[in-house]
C-alpha cells in the first residue's frame, strides 16, 4: 500500500471514529434535553467546552439552544481564557449564567485562610452547588472525560447526585444498552458527561476536523515559569516563586486550563493543532497529572473533591 493511499485509509478511520463519538454526545446531549426538566451546560472556555458547544450547535442548531451556558467564575481564571468565553458567548448569541466564588466568599459561605491568594478550585464546589439551587438545574452537562483521571473513569455519563450535590461512586445507576435513568427528587440533580468516552487525542482531532477556536494559551508561547516538584508553574501574583526557587523563561503551552493557582503548563513548542496531535500521540502522562497542583495532593484527591460537589 503506497503511502498516499495508507494515509486516506487512516484519515477515513479516523473520521469514523469522531463520527461516532460525536453521534453518541449528540444523542446524550438530546436525552438531556428531553428528559430534563431544566438544565445546563458548563462553559469555561476551554477546550472540552468548546467541543461541549460545537455538539450543542449539532444537536440544537438552527434554534437555540434549551438551556443556558454557566461558567463557575474563581476570579483566579486566566485573562485570555475569560476573553474568550465571552467572545464565544457573544457570537453564539446564548445566555450565559456566572457563578462567582469571589460572590460566595462575600456571603461567607467559602471561607480561605487568605482569600487574595489561596487556591480557589476547590471552593468552586460551594459556588457550583448554590448556582444549581438558585437556578433549580436538575442537570448540568460538562466536558470531563474518563481518561483524565481514576475517579473520573468510574463516574458514569449521567452521575447522579444527593440533595447536598454529593457523589456516591458506589450508588450510580446501571446505564445498559445506552438507556439512562434521569428521574430525580427536587433538590437532586444529574451532572452528565456526553464527552466521558473521548480522549485527549479525540477531541484535538475533532479541534482539527471541526476548524475550532480556541484561547492562545493552548499553543505553544514563550512564559516565565517556576520549576517545582516535577511541574513548571506559571510566574503571577497568585503563583510568585518561593525563597530559593529560580524563574526561568521557557516556550510552554497548555493542555489544560483551570484556577491559575494549580494549573500549570508543559515545555512543549507544538504551535499548531497539527502539532498538538502528534504531540498528544505519543505522551505517556495524563492532562491532569502533567499539570495540576491540586491533583498531586494525594491519590484520592479527586474522588473527595467530587464526593463534596466538585464537577
Amino acid at each position: 500500500m503506497n503511502s498516499a493511499v495508507e494515509k486516506s485509509f487512516i484519515d477515513a478511520a479516523s473520521n469514523r471514529h469522531l463520527d461516532w463519538l460525536e453521534s453518541e454526545a449528540i444523542h446524550i446531549m438530546r436525552e438531556v434535553a428531553a428528559e430534563c426538566a431544566n438544565p445546563a451546560l458548563l462553559f469555561s472556555g476551554g477546550k472540552d467546552s468548546v467541543v461541549m458547544l460545537r455538539i450543542a450547535e449539532k444537536a440544537f442548531r438552527p434554534g437555540k439552544f434549551p438551556f443556558p451556558l454557566v461558567h463557575i467564575d474563581t476570579g483566579h481564571n486566566f485573562a485570555e481564557v475569560i476573553t474568550f468565553r465571552d467572545k464565544k458567548v457573544a457570537e453564539l448569541g446564548e445566555r450565559l449564567i456566572v457563578g462567582s466564588v469571589e460572590d460566595s466568599i462575600k456571603r461567607g459561605t467559602v471561607r480561605l485562610r487568605n482569600p487574595a491568594t489561596d487556591s480557589r478550585n476547590a471552593a468552586q464546589a460551594v459556588t457550583l452547588l448554590e448556582t444549581i439551587a438558585e437556578h433549580k438545574f436538575d442537570a448540568c452537562m460538562g466536558g470531563a472525560r474518563r481518561d483524565e483521571e481514576k475517579a473520573r473513569a468510574k463516574e458514569r455519563i449521567f452521575s447522579f447526585r444527593d440533595e447536598f450535590g454529593q457523589w456516591n461512586p458506589k450508588a450510580q445507576r446501571p446505564e445498559l444498552w445506552d438507556l439512562y435513568n434521569t428521574r430525580v427528587h427536587p433538590g437532586e440533580n444529574m451532572r452528565v458527561f456526553p464527552i466521558s468516552n473521548w480522549t485527549e487525542l479525540d477531541v484535538w482531532q475533532y479541534i482539527a476536523r471541526e476548524k475550532l477556536e480556541l484561547p492562545p494559551i493552548y499553543f505553544a508561547h514563550e512564559r516565565q515559569v517556576i520549576p517545582r516538584n516535577g511541574l513548571l508553574v506559571p510566574l503571577t501574583d497568585l503563583t510568585p516563586a518561593r525563597e530559593g526557587e529560580t524563574v526561568e523563561t521557557q516556550v510552554v503551552r497548555f493542555r489544560t486550563v483551570g484556577d491559575i493557582s494549580c494549573t500549570c503548563p508543559v515545555s512543549s513548542d507544538a504551535a499548531t493543532v497539527e502539532a498538538i496531535i502528534a504531540e498528544t500521540a505519543i505522551t505517556q502522562i495524563t492532562e491532569r497529572g502533567a499539570t495540576r497542583m491540586d491533583d498531586q495532593t494525594s491519590e484520592s484527591s479527586m474522588e473527595k473533591r467530587k464526593k463534596e460537589g466538585y464537577f
